[in-house]
This record gives C-alpha cells, structure tokens and sequence, in this order.
C-alpha cells in the first residue's frame, strides 16, 4: 500500500538517489536550493519525518553531529569513534534472525535496522593512551 506522496516528498526522494549518501536536513536544504529546487527548512524537515514513517527514508544520528538521511535500503553497521567521530561501516549482521523472529512475535512491521558500536578507533587509542602516560 503505498501512500500518496507531495511534491516536496518526491523531490526529496529524487535528490536523495542522486546524492546516494547520507545527507542532515540542513545540507538537503542547501542542495535544493542549490539546483532551484528550494523550498522551506521546515517543509524539507516535514517531508523527512513523512517519509520516514513511510519506511522510504532512514535516520542515522551520529554523536556530534547532525542526524543524516538516506533513503531505506539496505541495514547499516558501524564502528564509530566518539572522540574523532570517524565511522567505518561493517558488514557482519548478527541480528537479521532477530529481526524476523521480532517480526513473527510481535507482528512489527520492521523496515530496516541499524546497529553502531561506540569506542576509540586506533588512532585515538593511541593519542588516549600517550595522553594518559606522561
């Protein structure tokens, strides 16, 4: 059952397959308004939120910064360091069995997952570790 999309929704989605990386609401915005396509911050994030409920965007908030958008396709993994706040994307997926018992049990519609580690990538270890060891 697909839902009747406005405009600004399908402009969104159009832009998000062109750029195909995640993007924050603000830099959307610019980009739109780069291509004379612009339309209002607010109307940007009200589109977002739709589509989002639609199951067509997806939302990754990444410490420090803004959330990113990007269309639902794939589930994302990462590792990602809360000091640099470098993020690396990892393959394995330990909870695909999860997501369709979840699915079974509950009757939950499930669209994507995501699943983040949080530490130190290597370079910070070291910066830590020569910090902490005068």
């Amino acid at each position: 059952m697909k839902s009747h999309r406005t405009r600004s929704q399908d402009r969104i989605v159009e832009l998000l397959k062109t750029i195909g990386q995640p993007i924050s609401a603000q830099d959307l915005y610019v980009e739109l308004r780069n291509r004379d396509q612009s339309m209002g911050l607010a109307t940007v994030y009200r589109a977002l939120e739709a589509l989002k409920l639609e199951g067509v965007v997806q939302v990754r908030t990444v410490v420090g910064s803004e959330a990113l958008y990007s269309l639902a396709q794939e589930d994302r993994h990462h590792l990602t360091c809360l000091q640099c706040g470098n993020s690396v994307p990892i393959s394995e997926c330990p909870v695909h069995e999860l997501e369709a018992q979840l699915n079974r049990s509950h009757q939950f519609k499930i669209y994507y997952h995501m699943l983040e580690f949080f530490g130190l990538c290597t370079q910070c270890q070291t910066a830590h570790s020569i910090t902490d060891n005068p």
